[in-house]
């Protein structure tokens, strides 16, 4: 990137950026990506992992935002990421008889309606009505008076941080220069315009000069500190909404179905994850660490309250398997409680050479992506293609069917269970058969992993040669999900996951240690900030481990 100037360079390595690299990427423009922490390390890894359409958003009567989500979720399930992306269908438990049926029910008429005008509806089926019997068939889980009858609805979900790694796998295929752990320290200027980056290579040391036409910040929750940089704030402020997220295994609730419940201030959903659900979320302020941001021992039974006054068998702390925070990147100004501010994104040009681009949801990543780069575009000397990551697909879309259709007979082929070469389809698409390719050139990589054995000893290696991982933590908090799918959070995987990398990365056995030990410790800092009263408290455990491992 340093060797000579881009066209664009991307700040910030989350959705918003991977998705701009890719849009710049595919209509010609030298295009550079920077991110100071791993791929999705921030906002984009702790999600709801849902690609929706904003139901509530409706309620506020938001019809545009709504379109333009449910277009992009029939993109990405048709065309775009099928691999990536499957629908899951929720209930909706009603309350109270005649007027809320009515009501809620015209709500996800109208969402349907929406999402098959512009033909983006196909492959997700319409929502219906049921009787409390039928609800109670669906979901066992409910308490017999928790609902007077029910509709069911789908919509879509992915697994956030792996969205990611693919997106920027992608805009890397189209000649992106991208670059994970790289921290810009400053911006470079020439007058008023600004001209490039100083960038920091946080692992190797070294500080270049990364010149380009146009920089676009996509940095999140970090918008402000990035704009400080330039001594220009902008002309708005994000604000940080904390969201948490429970856990826990697939047997603790019983139900064929998605669940979503309206809580005083927002709504609360029941998410199928493969062997697991996650319930969340809350929307509380935060200004503390925005890196770390942590869980509070409120916020926990906060989420547990809600969900058990709808379930026969209550949950308890013992049955969460995995906790995780995450921040929005709310547009500051429209109101003072985050969970009423807007999901619409700005795209704003404080100075020459420097596009900004905040607030949106995960779902409109895309959206936000061209906006970026149209608004960069208009500095650029020279004429630029339009934007087409409408119909690019990401890698691993294309024959991701046709090898669907084959699993079986991929399975017969490599020895592996049907089961599990449908995981590795819904994981990597047509790129499931790079992680063949190992298994074929060293059959022990097709063994489960000892403590986590949803996933193959040969996804460990895939991460470190073919993903971008650089770290331990990479690989069990992103590439693969063990650190909120076992009850250990992933330590008795540490070990086994580590010497799988070490031979990709050249980790000899005291770097081996060291990951390992980091990464103990950075479970047990966030199992102490879940055990603390509030905030304050919580982010202060949090911040006992460190941030970066020792070379």
């Amino acid at each position: 990137m340093a060797e000579r100037e881009l066209d664009v360079l991307v700040v910030g390595g989350g959705v918003v950026g991977a998705g701009t690299a890719l849009d710049a990427a595919t209509r010609g423009l030298s295009t550079g990506l920077v991110e100071a922490r791993d791929w999705a390390s921030g906002t984009s890894s702790r999600s709801s992992k849902l690609i929706h359409g904003g139901l509530r958003y409706l309620e506020m009567l938001d019809f545009a935002l709504v379109r333009e989500a449910l277009k992009e979720r029939g993109l990405l399930l048709g065309r775009l990421a099928p691999h990536l992306v499957r629908p899951v269908p929720f209930l909706y438990p009603l309350r109270h008889k005649g007027w809320e049926r009515l009501y809620a029910g015209s709500g996800v008429a109208l969402y349907d309606a929406m999402s098959m005008a512009r033909g983006h509806g196909r492959g997700l089926p319409l929502h219906r009505h049921l009787s409390r019997r039928h609800a109670l068939r669906v979901a066992p889980c409910l308490k017999k008076d928790a609902l007077v009858g029910a509709l069911q609805y789908y919509d879509a979900q992915m697994d956030d941080a792996r969205f990611v790694a693919t997106l920027v796998r992608t805009a890397a295929a189209y000649g992106a220069k991208v670059a994970n752990r790289a921290r810009v320290t400053g911006f470079l200027r020439e007058g008023e315009r600004v001209v490039g980056a100083r960038v920091r290579d946080v692992e190797g040391g070294g500080e270049y000069e990364v010149r380009a036409q146009q920089v676009v910040n996509a940095t999140g929750v970090w918008t402000d500190d990035t704009q400080a940089m330039v001594g220009e704030r902008g002309q708005f402020h994000v604000r940080a909404s904390k969201g948490i997220h429970l856990v826990v295994p697939k047997d603790r609730i019983h139900s064929t179905t998605g669940l979503i419940l309206r809580t005083e201030k927002s709504v609360l959903f029941v998410i199928p994850w493969g062997r697991h659900w996650i319930v969340g979320t809350t929307d509380t302020d935060w200004d503390l660490d925005k890196a770390h941001p942590a869980a509070s021992s409120a916020d926990i039974d906060y989420l547990l309250e809600h969900v058990n006054s709808v379930l026969a068998v209550p949950l308890t702390r013992d049955d969460v398997e995995g906790v995780y925070a995450g921040l929005r990147p709310l547009l500051a100004g429209e109101s003072d409680a985050t969970s009423k501010l807007s999901r619409e994104h700005t795209v704003a040009h404080p100075v020459p050479g420097l596009v900004v681009v905040a607030g949106g949801k995960y779902t409109t990543y895309r959206v936000m992506a061209e906006d970026a780069v149209d608004a960069a575009v208009h500095g650029l000397d020279v004429r630029v293609a339009d934007c087409v990551t409408e119909d690019t697909p990401l890698v691993g879309a294309e024959g991701y069917r046709a090898l669907w259709n084959a699993r079986a007979r991929i399975a017969a082929r490599t020895g592996l269970h049907t089961v599990r070469v449908e995981h590795l389809l819904h994981r990597y698409g047509s790129m499931a058969e790079e992680v063949l390719d190992l298994i074929a050139a060293d059959p022990s990589l097709g063994e489960p992993l000892r403590a986590a054995d949803d996933y193959l000893r040969a996804e460990i290696t895939y991460a470190a040669s073919h993903e971008g991982a650089r770290h331990l933590d990479d690989v069990l908090t992103r590439r693969t999900r063990i650190s909120i799918e076992t009850f250990d959070r992933g330590t008795r995987s540490a070990r086994e996951a580590a010497e799988l990398m070490a031979p990709v990365l050249g980790w000899d056995e005291g770097r081996i240690e060291r990951e390992v030990e980091h990464y103990e410790k950075r479970v047990e800092a966030e199992r102490e900030s879940q055990r603390q009263p509030d905030d304050l408290t919580a982010d202060a455990a949090r911040l006992g481990a460190p941030d970066i491992v020792p070379l």
